[in-house]
C-alpha cells in the first residue's frame, strides 16, 4: 500500500528522472561555443596545423562548437581564462602555475606522457654548433635569448639555472632578449641575434629543435646543448572550474581518450614521439609555483 510520503518520493523520482536529460543539455545553451587555447610554442600556422583535427575530434565528442585560439603570448592564455573567454587551455607548466597564484579559476585535468611513460622534459641551453662555447661561463658579454616571461623551460628554470651557477643575466650578458615563442628563440640564435638560446627538450627523438628539423625550417645538427636542466614535470590541459561538471566530465573523457579514439589527430599534434594524455591535478604543479616565486623574488631584488 503506497503512503503519501512513497507517493511524495516516487513523484521526485519522476521528476528528477525526467529533468536529467534536459540537465544533461543545459550547458550546451549556456556555452553553444567553447574555446580551446594554445600558448604560442611554434608559429601560429604550425599551431593551427597540428590541433585543428584535435578541434574537431572534441566538437565532435562533445557535440558543440570547438574553436581553436593561438595566443599571442603566454599572459593572454591566463587572463582569457580569467576574464571566462577561455573554456580549455594548453598551458606551459609556469604558465599554468601562474594563472593558479593569481586567482584564476582553472583546473589542470590532462597532462603529456613521454614514450617511456614519463611525465616530464628539460630546459636547455643551444649554441651553435660551430660556435667556439663550451659552457655557459664562455658566453660573458653575448646575447642571451629566452622566450616568454611565463615560459618554464623558455626563462623561469633557466634563470633558476643561471641563478645556482650565480650569473645574473641581465648584467652578465650584454643583452637579453625576449623571443616570443620556443622556434623564434632557435631562429634568433642561428640568424646571429642571440648567441645562445634556451628551449625544451624531451630526448634525443624529440624536442622543439626535431619539430623545426622536421618541418625543414633549420637543420638540428647546426646546434648543440650546452646545459640540460633537472627534469620539469610536463605540460598541462586546463578547464575553467566553474564549467559544468558534466561538461567538465566530458572534456576530460575526450582528452584522455584521444590517442585511441582519434590516433591521428593525437600523432598530428605528436608526431609519433609522445605517449598518450593522462589524468592530472593540480598538485603536481605546486613545485612550479615555488619555481615562480623564486624568479620573482630574484626580479624583486634587482629592482630593489
Amino acid at each position: 500500500m503506497l503512503t503519501r510520503r512513497h507517493t511524495l518520493k516516487l513523484a521526485a523520482a519522476g521528476l528528477a528522472a525526467a529533468a536529467a536529460p534536459a540537465f544533461a543539455q543545459d550547458w550546451k545553451a549556456k556555452y553553444p561555443e567553447l574555446v580551446f587555447a594554445i600558448i604560442p610554442a611554434e608559429n601560429a600556422s604550425g599551431v593551427v596545423e597540428r590541433y585543428t583535427p584535435f578541434v574537431q575530434y572534441l566538437q565532435k565528442e562533445l557535440g558543440t562548437k570547438v574553436t581553436l585560439r593561438v595566443a599571442n603570448d603566454y599572459a593572454a592564455i591566463i587572463e582569457g581564462q580569467r576574464a571566462g573567454n577561455i573554456h580549455i587551455a594548453s598551458y606551459g607548466p609556469a604558465s599554468f602555475a601562474r594563472a593558479r597564484m593569481t586567482g584564476v579559476k582553472t583546473d589542470a585535468f590532462a597532462i603529456e606522457t613521454n614514450l617511456d611513460g614519463t611525465k616530464g622534459y628539460y630546459s636547455v641551453f643551444y649554441v651553435k654548433k660551430d660556435s667556439p662555447y663550451q659552457k655557459i661561463e664562455d658566453l660573458k658579454g653575448k646575447n642571451l635569448g629566452l622566450v616568454d616571461p611565463n615560459s618554464t623551460s623558455g626563462n623561469n628554470v633557466p634563470r633558476f639555472a643561471l641563478n645556482g651557477m650565480k650569473i645574473d643575466p641581465e648584467s652578465f650578458f650584454s643583452k637579453v632578449v625576449y623571443t616570443g615563442s620556443h622556434e623564434n628563440a632557435i631562429i634568433a640564435l642561428q640568424q646571429g641575434t642571440v648567441d645562445i638560446a634556451a628551449n625544451w627538450w624531451n630526448d634525443e627523438q624529440e624536442s622543439n629543435l626535431q619539430r623545426m628539423a622536421r618541418k625543414n625550417m633549420v637543420k638540428a645538427d647546426d646546434f648543440r646543448i650546452i646545459y640540460k636542466s633537472a627534469q620539469i614535470v610536463n605540460s598541462p590541459l586546463a578547464y575553467l572550474t566553474d564549467l559544468p561538471e558534466d561538461l567538465k566530465a566530458k572534456v576530460r573523457d575526450a582528452v584522455l581518450n584521444l590517442a585511441t579514439k582519434d590516433k591521428a589527430a593525437f600523432d598530428k599534434i605528436y608526431e609519433g614521439k609522445a605517449g598518450p594524455l593522462v589524468a592530472v591535478d593540480n598538485a603536481a604543479y605546486d613545485p612550479i609555483i615555488d619555481l615562480n616565486k623564486f624568479v620573482d623574488d630574484l626580479r624583486k631584488k634587482k629592482s630593489s
